[in-house]
């Protein structure tokens, strides 16, 4: 999890994010540039900036057993080319194994459906610890771990 994340720009904001999964051992190192060019043809297609501050970028891989996320918060605010052009201060970052594409759906769908909830967007903004963060994840019935 990346409470002030430091880019202001899509890509950075995704370059920074596998970054981090490299960094705290969720994704091997040697994976890292497959991976970042897995996000770039899916973003390149069309950004997964969702709107409302949101964007969920996403990537299959052939090499990972389980699901991989990681959480960045921006108070700034990222240009994420999103879909109703408003800034990203809260993006999910997720990598499902290519063999689990229905787990991919279903990911997909709770993290969107839990970042249509204000009181979560509020929360989420408010929290200034990754417990604090963890907890807002936690009580919704869609779980989602960062």
């Amino acid at each position: 999890m990346i409470l002030d994340m430091d880019a202001v720009e899509h890509w950075p904001a995704i370059v920074e994010l596998v970054a981090h999964l490299v960094t705290t051992g969720q994704l091997p190192a040697e994976q890292e540039e497959e991976m970042l060019l897995a996000f770039k043809i899916r973003e390149e297609s069309v950004s997964t900036g969702i709107g409302s501050g949101v964007a969920i970028p996403h990537a299959f891989s052939d090499d990972l057993e389980h699901v991989i996320a990681v959480f960045g918060r921006s108070e700034k605010g990222i240009d994420f080319e999103a879909l109703d052009n408003a800034p990203v201060h809260f993006i999910v970052l997720f990598v499902v194994p290519r063999k689990n594409y229905q787990l991919h759906l279903q990911t997909l769908a709770a993290i969107a459906k839990m970042f249509t909830n204000p009181s979560v967007l509020r929360g989420l903004k408010a929290a200034t610890t990754p417990q604090e963060i963890l907890a807002i994840f936690d009580s919704k019935p869609s779980r989602v771990s960062a």
